[in-house]
């Protein structure tokens, strides 16, 4: 009797898994929205990415508060990468198998990140969204698949190089570059390139490894101002070697230099500008901003909003209305109501995709560190950006 019985209930079974099998393949629509990110939460990339998966976490708690996407409750799916590609690669591919219904994830700050996430998306026809890598050689590496919420960093480089000559005055620069990151080498070039298109002069440009930055620093020449193409983790560190080596003139740098708290470590210094996504200090008084920070500070009490917990914020919402505009969960689908978004308001500005580019246009703020705090100066939309 239990054999038959059990026979029974494995050929119910098994025609339930048949159904639902048919069912995905035949198009219909799960029942939850599922969304996939990848945060490097742990390794030397954790203090872009727990900020910007704290904001992708608000995001998805006030899209449940509105009703979900496409009327129905939807869910992110968090993985911490390590800072590792092998790992990232790894994460992602499993996240999807697991998941089969999931047509987008998002996430992770830097190109090398990434791309390993990215690709093994691709190979499944997955979106992939980075809510803070700003390569704009990287659709080129992920055709049709990979898409920013963030500028490209011709952009951001252009604006610094504007800013330095316009603003400042500058004339001259001598420019430091971490070797071996596609972020710190690609920023510096696309700078160079903006900065002698505007008339200034490249009095020096040097690289440095994990070693050698105190070499570097030694072969300085007067500039009137350095550009330090660094890493988020090693910012803090060289900014003190570069003033304990009687450096004095003004810094200038990208996102990267976007440390938030950490600027704490260097109160005296009040001489350091950088580009970044948007001011959501407590100064900015705009609604957005300050509905954003009080909803923010709401679920994470102890922790300061940066802009990267903005971009994280505006990727789940972007995401969420390339969704909702393509009326389902299909790829395809979705790709296509992505690629035409337009005028679509977040924290971090307006985000728009024009003429096929998975690079949306936006435009750069301008931030400068007075007493270990960081400050708004200006926002920058440049008018002559390098071509990728």
């Amino acid at each position: 009797m239990m054999g038959k019985t059990t026979n029974k209930f494995a050929t119910l079974l098994g025609g339930l898994l048949a159904f639902s099998v048919v069912s995905t393949a035949c198009g219909k629509e799960p029942v939850m929205t599922t969304i996939g990110a990848i945060y490097n939460l742990t390794g030397e990339q954790r203090n872009l990415d727990i900020p910007s998966s704290q904001g992708a976490e608000l995001a998805m708690d006030e899209i449940n508060a509105s009703g979900g996407i496409l009327g129905r409750p939807a869910t992110l799916l968090i993985e911490d990468g390590e800072t590792n590609t092998d790992v990232i690669a790894k994460k992602t591919a499993t996240m999807i198998a697991q998941n089969p219904d999931m047509p987008v994830l998002i996430g992770m700050s830097d190109t090398d990140v990434v791309l390993a996430a990215a690709k093994a998306a691709a190979k499944d026809k997955r979106i992939f969204v980075t809510s803070g890598a700003t390569s704009p050689l990287l659709p080129q590496d992920v055709p049709d698949f990979l898409y920013l919420a963030c500028y490209g960093d011709n952009v951001q480089a252009a604006a610094a190089a504007s800013f330095a000559r316009d603003e400042l005055k500058f004339t001259n620069v001598a420019v430091l570059y971490k070797e071996n990151m596609s972020y710190t080498m690609l920023l510096r070039r696309y700078f160079e390139e903006s900065f002698k298109d505007l008339g200034g002069d490249i009095l020096f440009s040097r690289g440095y490894g994990p070693d050698s930055f105190d070499d570097a620093v030694a072969t300085l020449p007067e500039a009137d101002f350095i550009y330090l193409s660094a890493s988020p983790d090693q910012v803090v560190d060289e900014i003190r070697a570069l003033r304990n080596a009687g450096v004095t003139v003004p810094i200038i740098s990208g996102d990267g230099f976007d440390i938030g708290t950490e600027w704490a470590n260097l109160p005296d210094e009040s001489n350091v500008y950088f580009t970044t996504h948007a001011d959501v200090s407590a100064d900015n008084t705009s609604p957005s901003v300050t509905a954003f920070r009080s909803a923010f500070k709401k679920k994470f009490p102890n922790v300061e909003p940066d802009a990267f917990s903005a971009l994280g914020y505006d990727t789940v919402k972007l995401v969420a209305a390339a969704i909702e505009a393509a009326g389902s969960t299909d790829v395809e689908a979705i790709r296509e109501a992505l690629s035409t978004l337009t005028n679509f308001k977040g924290i971090t500005g307006e985000i728009s995709f024009s003429n096929d580019s998975q690079i949306p246009t936006k435009s750069v703020t301008i931030m400068k560190v007075i007493k270990g705090d960081e400050t708004f100066v200006q926002t920058i939309l440049p008018e002559n950006v390098p071509a990728p």
